[in-house]
């Protein structure tokens, strides 16, 4: 009798493990840890392959994890006369963390916010044709500056997308009240150029519709810190889009409860729980 009890316990302790499994068949990688989330690379090994100019887009980089997996996709813009060098290393990065990025150029350096928000829905669209694995259910978009104006148009513009992620965005639209997408917003304290006080935090507050939003303001930061590859924006954007594209749980713990300002932050804003 002693022996049955033991493995009963033994049973009913694997059962929540196997139900969270089963629950969730979108989760790629090991369980984070407060160092991984920061890391310059995730587990995956990356191949990446070269997209010439697209009627849709100005061409870019795809970066896959060499996997049998099939995986979320995420379209990242560069700003404003930026080429996609200025955004690439989101590519290598969040591709070993378990998703397939196109970085892309933009068909000129001048297109305005909406142009780069139909470019990044562009973008993704080519991945979900040409790219075995991903996985056309789980879509995200980033993008600077006026790459982030265009996050925001594409948000607005196809609801499905599981996540967006504009770094100091710039647009001349205030109001984004139709958006429902999980959205985090990245700015600057100190950035000249979208200043947060007329664009992330009237973007942020307008979100009305959106299912869960964040705004995360660098301390000291200037217009570009956003997009830089620093530990901050790694552990919140890789954060963000594993737990609302791959629908990780894990990584709650690095969202919610939110993080008080800090060194590194000097303001953060969300609607947490998510869970």
């Amino acid at each position: 009798m002693r022996v049955k009890a033991v493995l009963t316990a033994l049973l009913l302790a694997l059962i929540p493990a196997t139900a969270n499994a089963a629950a969730n068949p979108y989760e790629r990688g090991p369980a984070p840890t407060a160092a991984s989330v920061e890391a310059a690379r995730g587990t995956f090994a990356v191949t990446q392959t070269t997209v010439p100019v697209q009627t849709g887009f100005g061409g870019g980089t795809i970066y896959t994890p060499t996997s049998d997996l099939t995986f979320g996709a995420v379209a990242v813009s560069p700003g404003f006369l930026s080429p996609q060098s200025a955004i690439a290393h989101f590519g290598p990065r969040l591709a070993s963390y378990g998703f397939v990025v196109i970085t892309i150029d933009t068909l000129s350096g001048w297109d305005d916010p909406d142009s780069r928000g139909r470019q990044l829905l562009a973008a993704l669209d080519y991945v979900v044709a040409h790219n075995t694995h991903v996985d056309a259910s789980r879509l995200a978009v980033m993008g600077h500056s006026m790459g982030g104006g265009g996050t925001l148009r594409a948000a607005a513009t196809r609801p499905t997308l599981q996540a967006a992620v504009p770094l100091a965005p710039w647009h001349t639209t205030k109001s984004w009240s139709t958006i429902k997408v999980p959205t985090m917003v990245l700015g600057g304290q100190n950035d000249p150029t979208a200043p947060d006080a007329q664009h992330s935090v009237p973007f942020y507050t307008s979100m009305t519709a959106a299912p869960e939003k964040a705004f995360l303001e660098l301390r000291g930061g200037n217009h570009s810190d956003p997009r830089a590859d620093n530990v901050t924006v790694r552990k919140f954007t890789l954060s963000w889009l594993k737990r609302f594209v791959d629908d990780d749980v894990r990584y709650d713990q690095f969202l919610c409860p939110a993080p008080t300002p800090n060194t590194a932050i000097s303001e953060y804003r969300d609607t947490c729980p998510h869970a």
